[in-house]
């Protein structure tokens, strides 16, 4: 496996990923990343100033997973942990905290100072790797969240 930045052609498959595991979980409703307008262009919605989204591609140059970080709040340098999916054949290698790591490092780059992120309490794996991964649980959402909603859990690091 293989982690890069990514590419235009990497949409589609992304896409595919991220709702296939929406599907499962019961979160292909709206407010949720399934129905996100920016999924047939993310490499282009990534590669603004200050955001960044990595792909794992295996040894077939298949790509099966991602995970990127784009602004969440400005002012207090937030910066918000977004889309990290992985196919059912990539799941079980610990490639989330690969994922993870490069995330918060490249966020560190851009001149963040935290990272937040939303899940969902159907995402089981989501909520077992954040915390081992050094994230804290909050109470709720970070009040300036403009996000729907749909989301019940709610997490934040520090990258220093």
């Amino acid at each position: 496996m293989n982690i890069r930045p990514i590419q235009a052609s990497d949409n589609q498959a992304i896409k595919r990923i991220l709702q296939t595991d929406l599907k499962v979980a019961h979160l292909d409703i709206p407010g949720t990343a399934y129905f996100d307008k920016n999924l047939d262009t993310l490499s282009q919605f990534y590669e603004k100033a200050r955001r960044g989204y990595f792909v794992v591609v295996d040894d077939l140059q298949e790509v099966v997973g991602g995970a990127g970080f784009a602004e969440f709040d400005l002012e207090k340098n937030i910066a918000e942990l977004q889309k990290l999916y992985l196919s059912k054949a990539a799941q079980g290698h610990r490639l989330s905290y690969q994922l993870i790591s490069l995330v918060e490092q490249a966020a560190k780059n851009a001149g963040y100072d935290k990272l937040y992120l939303e899940t969902h309490h159907n995402l089981k794996a989501a909520l077992h790797v954040y915390p081992k991964a050094g994230f804290t649980k909050l109470a709720g959402p970070i009040e300036e969240s403009l996000h729907s909603g749909a989301m019940d859990g709610f997490f934040i690091k520090s990258l220093h």
